[in-house]
Parts: C-alpha cells; structure tokens; sequence
C-alpha cells in the first residue's frame, strides 16, 4: 500500500496568520491611517478577501489533501454563502451595494477551512468531511445573527440583529413633546421679492460673534448656559451648504485650540435618522429626519433644542447602506421652508408656524422611479421657481 502523504499546512497556516493580521488586527491599530490617500481599513477589507482566496488556491492546488476534500471545500463554502443570503438581516443582505456578505464572510471562511485542516488532520476520513462541513456552517452562523446600522468609515457599523435600533430606541424613550399646534393652512404667504430674499439669506454671523466671552473666561459662565438670543438672531444659514452654496462662514474666528480650550456643550438632543443637515435663521432652526413610518420636518429653538414644531408625512424610506429617514436638507426662503423628503414629496411649510402651504410629490409628477438611495435633493429656491 502506498502511505499518504501529511497535508502540506504551513503555507496555509502563513497566509491565515497573514489574513487575521492585515484584516483584523492593523484596522484596530491604526484606524484613521490612510496609503495612497485610501482608508487603510478599506483596504484590510479588501487585503481579507484577496487572502480568503487564496487559502482556496493552496487547498486546491498545494495542500495534498484528497482530491474529494479538495473540491469539496470550495462547493460547500458556496453553498454556506448562498444559504446564509438567505436567512440574514436584510441590512446585511443590501449592505455595501449588496457586496457585505462576499465582502466579510470570504475571510472568516478562509480561516475556518485552515483550523479545520489543523485540527482533524489525523481524523479518518469520513469523519474529515462531515467535520469539514460543519465548521463551514458554523463559520457563517454569526452573519444571520448580525444586523447593521449603516456604513461607518470603510465599514459597517454591526450590532446583535435582535437589539433595538438607535431609532427604535429614541421611540421607546421619547416622552411627549409640548409642540406648538400646526394651524389649519390659511392663505399662503406672499413671498418676500426675490432681490430681497438673497439680501436677508446671505448676511453670514457679524465678525462680533467672534469678540464674545471665550471659554474658560470670566464672562464665559453667564453665556455657556444657553445661547445668546442676540447672537442667534444674527444666524443665516438658510439651506444645504449655506447662504451661497459654498460651505463658507463668513466673518467668523474659531479656536482651534480645543484640547486646552474646548467649545462648551450648549444643549444635546437625540433625533430621528436621516442625512439632513440645518437651515437656521434668527432662533429657530430646521432638519428632516424619520421617527417610525413618518417622515418629518422639524423646528428646532436654536438656543434651547425644544421642539417649535414637526411636520409629519406617513410616508418611509429605507435602504440598508445609509438608513433610514430623508436624505435632503430643508431650504429657507422669505416665509417658507421647503422640503424634499427621500421617496420625492415636496413640501412647502409655514416657516414660522409649520403650515402646510402646498405639497406635490415629484417622483410621480414626473414619472421617475425612486433610484436605490433615495432622492437626495435639497430644494434651491430662485424667484418664483
């Protein structure tokens, strides 16, 4: 009888040590860091897959198993892959442009099938395979007990699928609110002329807000407590990117030096989930964002936090690689503010009072099927158009 040769494991115990390193470790070591201007955790995701493969390649080509483990291996890691898609969460199942499970299980099979070879080397045959299959399975058991809560840097953002989202979480905590009464919509009001409306939205904050109290001075106490109603009221940032669509803040210093003299917290309040940032003006401010199956405006007090008031639309979007909620920011012109929310309905509302003034819902006016991520518009408002 011809003796069998030992399997040849150090080649694949190298590339596993190899994988465990570049995927799991260095990201944790060195999160921020960057090669060639790319996230070096993006790349430990790729350098994990491109690994994964390769323990395939030297099972099939130079571990000296028997050719029936050789194939075998491969076919039932497909097969694990095909089943998991079908029992996880449907965040992981679309997350990453539909790319999460490929992109994450590939590593954690590669590293199952080199401890399974390891260990059971010396075990008989029949026994090798079944042993084969079932670290497999249990390789891909954890994918369909996951959930993501979106992307976070070059990856996702993972919690136990049958923990609360941080939006179901802002539910079961949120007291009721004592928010202003939205009137029945009187006649809409006029809008103010268009030269006067750039005028009013592109004065940026006085460059006196940057002589207020400093932190840590001795008039810094009577004004880190809630913000200045004189200082609120000289805000304009009447939509997405500001007054002239440029991200720029005009007229204003910041401290930089926030380790020795950090800005002091003001108010903090939890909202619901969306990409919306703020259009402010004097002290009242304005976001979009998902509370359950509505989608809202809201009105903030910009020195407080507390609510002035929400407009609700019974409408949810959701797609696992962002979220859920709206993906514009509102916009701010003469009384009104108008809103996009993300499955297309337009909104323009008392600015003041949240009054529905008129609504229309683009998607369906124009005949557009809402695209995979959401409509992400935020409204630009020029004249009457």
């Amino acid at each position: 009888m011809t003796p069998t040769r030992p399997l040849r494991l150090r080649p694949g115990v190298i590339l596993a040590i190899l994988l465990v390193v570049a995927r799991y470790v260095v990201p944790v070591l060195a999160p921020d860091a960057e090669i060639a201007e790319m996230p070096l955790a993006l790349l430990a995701m790729i350098a994990g897959v491109l690994l994964g493969v390769v323990i395939v390649v030297w099972w099939l080509a130079f571990s000296r198993a028997p050719w029936p483990e050789r194939l075998a291996a491969p076919l039932l890691m497909m097969l694990g892959g095909v089943l998991t898609s079908l029992v996880v969460h449907e965040s992981v199942r679309g997350g990453h442009m539909g790319m999460m499970l490929p992109l994450y299980l590939a590593p954690v099979l590669g590293l199952a099938l080199v401890a399974w070879a390891v260990v059971s080397q010396r075990l008989p045959d029949a026994i090798r395979l079944a042993t084969m299959a079932g670290a497999i399975a249990l390789s891909c058991v954890p994918f369909a007990l996951l959930r993501t809560g979106g992307v976070i840097g070059a990856g996702s953002e993972l919690h136990w699928r049958w923990t609360p989202t941080p939006e179901q979480r802002l539910l079961a905590e949120a007291k009721p609110e004592a928010v202003t009464a939205t009137p029945s919509p009187g006649p809409a009001p006029a809008l103010a002329p268009p030269a006067a409306v750039p005028a009013a939205e592109a004065a940026s904050v006085s460059p006196s807000v940057a002589s207020e109290p400093r932190p840590g001075s001795a008039d810094a106490a009577t004004s880190s407590g809630a913000a200045s109603s004189e200082a609120v009221a000289r805000v304009a940032w009447p939509g997405f990117r500001g007054p002239h669509r440029d991200s720029v803040v005009r007229g204003v210093r910041i401290r930089t030096d926030w380790p020795a003299a950090s800005p002091p917290e003001i108010w903090r309040r939890p909202v619901g989930p969306g990409w919306s940032s703020f259009a402010v003006r004097d002290n009242l401010l304005y976001t979009q964002e998902q509370r359950g199956e509505e989608e809202l405006v809201s009105c903030y007090r910009l020195s407080t936090g507390e609510p002035v008031w929400k407009h609700r639309e019974l409408v949810r979007f959701y797609e696992s690689n962002a979220g859920a909620g709206p993906r514009g920011t509102p916009t701010l012109a003469g009384s009104r503010v108008y809103a996009m929310g993300a499955t297309g309905i337009v909104t323009v509302l008392d600015a003041r009072t949240g009054a529905k003034i008129w609504s229309r819902n683009a998607a369906t006016d124009t005949g557009t099927e809402i695209p995979a991520w959401g409509i992400a518009s935020s409204p630009l408002v020029i004249d009457d158009l």
